[in-house]
C-alpha cells in the first residue's frame, strides 16, 4: 500500500475538511501535527519536490510572521525561504496531502481527490 500522509493543523477549517475526507473514504493517513512536530529542512524540500512547488509557492504570504521575517524580499534564496519554515511552521500552506511520490496542497480539496488510491 501507498504512504499516505496529511500535514494537518487542527485550527484550520480547509485541514480538518481534509482529515474529515479521508475518514469519510475509509482511509487510513499518517497525519502530521505540524506545529507541533516541525518539519526540518531536508523534510519539507522532500515535501517541495513531490508538490513540485518553489518555496514560496508553498508559503502563506498572509501570516503575519511572514512580513515580519521580510520574507516579500525577492533575493532570498529557497533554502533561506525552507529556513524561515523551519523556524516558523505557521508559514506552510495547509493541509498537504502526501501520496507515495506525490503531493498536493488542499486549497481546494478537491486537488486533494486527484491523489487518492
Amino acid at each position: 500500500m501507498t504512504d499516505i500522509t496529511l500535514y494537518h493543523y487542527s485550527r484550520c477549517s480547509k485541514s480538518r475538511a481534509a482529515l474529515a475526507m479521508l475518514e469519510e473514504r475509509g482511509i487510513n493517513a499518517t497525519v502530521v501535527h505540524y506545529l507541533d512536530t516541525p518539519l526540518n529542512a531536508q523534510q519539507l524540500s522532500k515535501l517541495l519536490e513531490k508538490l513540485g512547488l518553489s518555496a514560496r509557492q508553498m508559503m502563506r504570504q498572509g501570516e503575519a510572521v511572514y512580513s515580519e521575517m521580510n520574507l516579500d524580499n525577492p533575493d532570498l534564496s529557497e533554502a533561506q525561504l525552507i529556513d524561515a519554515m523551519v523556524q516558523a511552521p505557521i508559514l506552510i500552506e495547509r493541509p498537504i496531502l502526501a501520496v507515495g511520490s506525490r503531493a498536493a496542497i488542499g486549497r481546494p480539496i478537491d486537488n486533494l481527490i486527484e491523489l487518492l488510491p
